[in-house]
């Protein structure tokens, strides 16, 4: 699981049968100081998010289990919002 923030959303009128019913987000993955970390992706909202929020992102199977959609092609799903981080900077290695 990584961390993002919600920066947009996406309307596909026209998409695979399994996502038919699935709110699409623009995702940005951050670092753990909340910065810019890698390219935006596009990832199926589980949980409910809105733009602007802090969420937690699966990729892969373990997005489509998150899902509920075993069969389908989602690489990102939306797991989690995020209410509060705490850091203890002295534990991370650079």
């Amino acid at each position: 699981m990584q961390l993002g923030r919600v920066v947009g959303t996406v309307v596909a009128t026209r998409k695979s049968e399994s996502l038919v019913g699935s709110k699409l987000l623009i995702t940005q993955p951050i670092d753990i100081d909340s910065k810019p970390s890698g390219k935006p992706l596009i990832a199926v909202d589980t949980v409910g998010a809105g733009i602007g929020e802090v969420v937690i992102f699966a990729t892969g199977t373990a997005s489509r289990n998150a899902a509920d959609k075993k069969n389908s092609a989602i690489d990102a799903a939306i797991v989690g919002i995020v209410d509060n981080m705490d850091v203890y900077k002295e534990f991370i290695s650079e």
